[in-house]
């Protein structure tokens, strides 16, 4: 599976950004997928997960009712929907998918730099 990012870019505080992640291969066996991000300096942090089957989602505390995390099955494609950004949400977000097999694949990531 390869899975290719896109959509970040420099937005002021208070702007909206979507991100984009792009799946080829066997995607058939993706099970969930996955936000995170990493700021310089900083560990990588997970932002939001949502399932393949269902489209459960789950959020982290600091980007709840700002973020939207989805999915298009058929365009094996996921977003994350990005509101009200705030300078600390800076940093390079890489998207994740979990095959059924346990195996975890990642972009390369995309910057996004909210600008105060």
């Amino acid at each position: 599976v390869q899975l290719v990012e896109s959509g970040g870019g420099l937005v002021q505080a208070g702007g909206s950004l979507r991100l984009s992640c792009a799946a080829s291969g066997s995607t058939f066996i993706i099970n969930a997928w996955g936000w995170y991000r990493q700021a310089p300096g900083k560990q990588r942090d997970l932002v939001a997960t949502i399932t393949t089957r269902g489209g459960s989602a789950a959020y982290a505390d600091s980007v709840k009712g700002r973020f939207t995390i989805s999915r298009d099955n058929a365009r094996n494609t996921m977003y994350l929907q990005m509101n009200s950004l705030k300078p600390d949400d800076t940093a390079v977000y890489y998207c994740k998918a979990v095959l059924t097999t346990g195996w975890i694949h990642w972009g390369q990531g995309t910057q996004v730099t909210v600008s105060s």
